[in-house]
């Protein structure tokens, strides 16, 4: 989803709805989805619906946290093959490299 006030919206009206935010909360958590798109997206996304149904999966705590970060494809920071590496693997991590 593209549009960030449609976003935001929407949690506002879901937390209208949400008989389990005490109203000594409700206006914190209104100020919070209403200024920054990532928390009102993380009031949308329950975790617990996301793995609620995966077969031998029993999620235990669940919370969520976010920033806004400049993406740079060139970056070495947002190279996924780094975790894809058995320990081992020799000195050159070739041999783990998935791709």
């Amino acid at each position: 989803m593209h549009d960030e006030d449609a976003v935001s919206a929407a949690a506002l009206r879901r937390l209208a709805h949400d008989p389990e935010v005490p109203d000594a909360e409700r206006a914190h958590a209104e100020a919070a989805v209403t200024e920054d798109t990532a928390e009102a997206l993380a009031y949308l996304v329950d975790p617990f619906d996301l793995v609620g149904e995966v077969p031998g999966v029993e999620l235990q705590q669940a919370s969520w946290s976010s920033e806004r970060v400049d993406h740079d494809p060139d970056s070495t920071e947002w190279d996924l093959d780094e975790d894809d590496l058995d320990e081992d693997d020799g000195a050159d991590g070739e041999a783990g490299r998935i791709g």
